[in-house]
């Protein structure tokens, strides 16, 4: 069964949802039938990184608020995220354009190491505090994954992969995506937001029970021969 999943590495919320959407897989007894695919999300898509600025000069200058507003903005985030088991440092967040963060979730899924990927920018942003818009920084992060220099650098050079961002970009616009994250249980059931782990996991079992039973089994025309069964006994 395929979870389909639009957010991005600036997203808070999405790095919460993401820890909580793992610990939901994890504990759920058929995870091994279920094909976890991220898909891309610009919040700011014309955003220029620029690394002088903090998150509150960012809030301040393209959401409005004011400084106050906010540091509480962030000192909320931070205590949700820690309930996850996450600690955010936003002292040290790196405000990034994510484009090429995305390029390279896409480089990774090709080699079967998209979450990985996906998982290693998230923490590289809001732990670290790492530029996820540098081509070196990048590059080091993709290499801890398990991808090749050289992929990674042609990757970013040509924009590989600028139009499955594209694609998923007009996708989430199509099918009704207004903001991130946002998880597609086999393209019938949605969750949107930041949700606890429970919530993650009583959609999962809903939405598996009912995709397993339109499975179709196969019905063999069975030649019979001399063989061993499940106890033991051959004849």
């Amino acid at each position: 069964m395929k979870v389909e999943i639009w957010s991005d590495i600036m997203c808070p919320f999405c790095y919460i949802g993401k820890r909580n959407f793992d610990k939901a897989l994890e504990q759920f007894s058929h995870r091994d039938r279920v094909e976890v695919i991220w898909k891309s999300f610009a919040l700011s898509p014309n955003l220029q990184t620029d690394t002088s600025i903090n998150s509150v000069d960012f809030l301040q200058e393209y959401k409005g608020m004011s400084a106050s507003q906010a540091k509480e903005a962030l000192a909320n985030v931070t205590g949700m995220a820690k309930a996850s088991g996450l600690e955010y440092n936003y002292d040290k967040v790196v405000v990034a354009n994510t484009r090429n963060a995305h390029q390279m979730i896409h480089l990774a899924a090709q080699k079967g190491l998209q979450n990985e990927m996906k998982e290693r920018l998230l923490k590289a942003y809001f732990i670290d505090g790492l530029n996820v818009d540098d081509v070196d920084t990048l590059i080091g992060l993709g290499q801890e994954v398990g991808l090749k220099v050289d992929e990674i650098r042609i990757t970013l050079k040509e924009k590989q992969f600028a139009a499955y961002i594209e694609q998923d970009v007009a996708e989430a616009k199509a099918i009704g995506v207004n903001g991130v994250p946002f998880f597609v249980f086999d393209r019938k059931y949605a969750v949107s937001g930041a949700q606890p782990e429970k919530q993650f996991s009583n959609v999962l079992s809903k939405a598996y029970t009912e995709w397993y039973g339109k499975q179709e089994i196969a019905q063999f025309e069975v030649l019979e021969g001399q063989s061993c069964d499940a106890s033991g006994n051959c004849d």
